[in-house]
């Protein structure tokens, strides 16, 4: 038991340590793409991306001590790593209904989820990995253990593990929803706006013919009375003018409500949803591009 207490110590270790590592490691890469320093990167608060971390771990170990040379070591790691890309981007996806990275601009690409620049770099960085890093990475987490704070150092950054993948979860799937209550709103709005619009041409048609009625009755009575005549034509004519009026504030009325509505969802944002898509400003919803659009645009407003 307490052996594979501390064998489940040290894998979680070297994953939290080669989560921070990748997540410096695209920091980086994301900086030198720019310019300048990048947003945070990473689907968690903390600066790790566990994507690398697993990666990494999963080379180690089908590795193991076959295939010890930089050529089988390269081509296995990219494989790999390529596989850990591709299969997270599509749960994420499924998950969350959103795409978090596209690479559908790239050359050699597979359904925007992988492409050969990224395999390549990958692959390089596994070398690194197992001729460069993992050997001398062994040396400072043995000392934990003969020093007995390997267990109690896991523990405490598991507890921060699970909380941070519980808020970032959370954050992801209330931007969906906020989305979801975005397309509501747009669609409810559009509804009413149709329903006005046929209202207002069943009220129009009903005035139209009693209009047409009044004419007839004025130009049969114009040869006698005149001033009469003219008279009810203006007396059919002024709920014509009225009804244009009620449907114009009928209609701002529902555009009021909507923006508010609107209004409330926007600001409801917390840091940890502005913090998520700000580490990925590729991040698109096939469901609700657009309102993901409005979304990003009413906080970079808010920003200015």
């Amino acid at each position: 038991m307490l052996n594979a207490l501390y064998h489940a110590a040290g894998i979680f270790l070297l994953l939290i340590l080669y989560s921070f590592l990748g997540w410096c490691g695209e920091m980086i890469y994301c900086s030198i793409g720019q310019g300048k320093l990048c947003e945070k990167r990473g689907f968690l608060n903390g600066p790790l991306c566990p994507i690398y971390g697993h990666g990494a771990l999963l080379v180690l170990v089908v590795l193991g001590q076959r295939w010890n040379n930089p050529i089988s070591t390269f081509l296995i790691g990219m494989v790999l790593t390529s596989a850990v890309e591709y299969l997270t981007s599509y749960l994420m996806e499924k998950l969350f209904h959103m795409r978090w990275w596209d690479y559908s601009h790239h050359h050699f690409q597979l359904n925007g989820r992988i492409c050969l620049l990224n395999s390549t770099l990958f692959g390089l960085a596994c070398l690194v990995l197992r001729y460069v890093v993992h050997p001398r990475v062994m040396e400072p987490i043995l000392w934990l253990f003969d020093h007995g704070l390997a267990v109690p150092l896991a523990l405490a950054l598991f507890a921060l593990y699970v909380t941070d993948i519980v808020l970032s979860v959370r954050s992801a799937i209330q931007i969906g929803n906020r989305l979801e209550k975005l397309h509501a709103i747009y669609d409810e709005l559009t509804e009413k706006l149709e329903a006005l619009k046929a209202e207002q041409l069943q009220k129009q048609e009903a005035q139209r013919s009693r209009l047409e009625f009044a004419l007839s009755e004025a130009r049969q009575a114009a040869a006698e009375r005149r001033a009469e005549a003219a008279q009810a034509l203006q007396e059919r004519l002024e709920p014509l003018s009225e009804l244009g009026d009620e449907f114009a504030q009928r209609l701002e009325r529902a555009k009021a409500e909507a923006r508010q509505r609107l209004e409330a969802i926007y600001a409801g944002q917390d840091i940890f949803e502005r913090r998520l898509m700000r580490s990925f400003p590729a991040l698109r919803s096939p469901r609700h591009g657009e309102f993901l659009k409005k979304l990003r645009e009413y906080w970079e407003n808010r920003k200015k």
